[in-house]
């Protein structure tokens, strides 16, 4: 006869998770009981329907949010019975993420660039490689098809906006660090005086999206050693092409419809929401997540925030141009990728909780607007696994007690300890409301979703 799990606890395991939940109660927090009561919202299977024509996308990417980090985000902060915005698309599937050699070859577990350029321009390539073939060929975006279309355009992120995910959208380039123009080592074919396009940041003023928002100022305030802007900073060549730019939620809560807008928030990525202990080699006290950064300024806006302003601006552009040809717009949530990288899991669940969100905003939007295709996906899966209270994981761990009061332990065990954890290979969730819909459903890959918003928006 087993002996139950709860029997079974190390000594140390019941003393920390006793600290762990006293704490939790002395501190006065409410410890609620959760109760699925079946999904809500959601679009008829008329609008779903594959032949129907979308007038607007929203493409929302939580990077690195795989299944696991999904769960750890819904029994953290809503309960294992609970569910987060994102469950509640009416249309669920999974996808393929795996990338390419040069050889065309599958490599099985991708990059963020290598997975960008997947879903942006229906291809696969090497890792590290934005918008170009495994032959290294430029190969168009969504965002760039859009916009040729005359369609208002967006691309807002938690990382810098010369990242991969959303670079693949805006730039072409052999290797993603080459973001500023003083980062162009990687990228010799690329640069201007060999008849290239530029860095990143240079090539994303020049692509013209009518609202880019996120971190990277400080690639913005490289200055240009070639070309028609030789001499002046991206930021300054970003203002000759119109844009007005904001770094904080007063400048954004104030700009207006008309003029392009760059959002620069941070030097960097932007700093995360929440904060905690990482986990560590033979775990950690249990522990509540603190819900506020010291290191992230009061003045930067939400992922919520972002987002919302921007369908205002793309809405009122479209409406502008009186074509009535719509908006594309995609949103990362960049750092639950950087925080499982770093096997924080506060960082990771609170960037998790940012990003549902902004899937919020996007629904809401899209239950007013039925002409609106909304996906969720991610770029790949990632370390983080949810693991019972009394293992004893080989990397490292961390006991969390989460809001229904009830401990967790997460463990990050894919590298070594003393190096960054790493992707995984497996397929990750899609989910979608809104025309074409229904086209996300079972097992797909990647690529595919090129084929869905193009095809929704009539983009080819």
């Amino acid at each position: 006869m087993s002996t139950p799990r709860a029997q079974r606890l190390s000594r140390t395991t019941r003393r920390r998770l006793a600290w762990g939940t006293a704490a939790v109660l002395a501190a006065g927090v409410a410890v609620p009981s959760f109760a699925y009561a079946g999904p809500s919202g959601g679009q008829g299977s008329a609008a779903a329907k594959s032949g129907h024509r979308a007038k607007n996308v929203i493409v929302l990417i939580g990077d690195g949010m795989g299944d696991s980090e999904i769960t750890l985000a819904r029994d953290y902060t809503v309960g294992a019975g609970g569910r987060l915005n994102m469950d509640r698309f009416p249309a669920t599937g999974a996808y393929t993420t795996y990338s390419v050699d040069e050889k065309g070859k599958p490599d099985y577990v991708t990059d963020s660039a290598a997975s960008g350029t997947g879903w942006a321009t229906g291809n696969k390539t090497v890792n590290g490689r934005i918008s170009k073939t495994h032959t290294g060929k430029p190969v168009p975006s969504m965002l760039e098809l859009a916009k040729k279309k005359g369609m208002a355009t967006g691309d807002v992120t938690t990382a810098e906006l010369t990242d991969a995910t959303p670079a693949v959208q805006n730039a072409h380039v052999t290797d993603r660090d080459c973001q500023g123009p003083e980062d162009m080592k990687k990228c010799p074919a690329d640069t201007i005086g060999k008849g290239g396009e530029g860095s990143i940041a240079e090539q994303t003023v020049t692509t013209g999206a009518d609202v880019l928002m996120g971190g990277g100022k400080a690639r913005f305030d490289q200055k240009i050693s070639e070309g028609r802007y030789k001499g002046k900073t991206v930021t300054e060549q970003a203002r000759k092409a119109g844009y007005r730019l904001v770094t904080d939620k007063k400048g954004l809560a104030s700009a207006k419809p008309g003029t392009p807008l760059l959002g620069l928030f941070a030097p960097g990525t932007v700093p995360v929401e929440w904060t905690g202990k990482k986990a560590a080699k033979g775990g950690t006290d249990p522990q509540r997540c603190t819900t506020g950064n010291p290191a992230r300024p009061a003045t930067t806006p939400a992922l919520a925030q972002q987002t919302s302003k921007a369908i205002d601006l793309l809405e009122a552009r479209q409406r502008a141009k009186k074509s009535g040809k719509g908006f594309f717009l995609q949103v990362e949530g960049a750092s639950i990728d950087k925080q499982d990288h770093a096997a924080d899991p506060c960082g990771q669940i609170g960037e998790t909780a940012a990003f549902d969100r902004a899937v919020r905003v996007a629904q809401e939007y899209a239950k007013k607007h039925p002409d609106t295709l909304v996906v969720t996906t991610a770029d790949h899966a990632h370390a983080s696994q949810i693991v019972p209270v009394d293992a004893k994981p080989a990397g490292l761990s961390s006991t969390l007690v989460t809001d229904e009061g009830q401990p967790l332990q997460v463990s990050y065990s894919d590298n070594d300890p003393a190096e960054d954890q790493e992707h995984t290979g497996t397929q990750v969730r899609i989910a979608a409301m809104g025309p074409s819909s229904d086209r996300v459903t079972g097992v797909t890959d990647q690529t595919d979703l090129f084929g869905t918003v193009t095809r929704a928006l009539r983009l080819r």
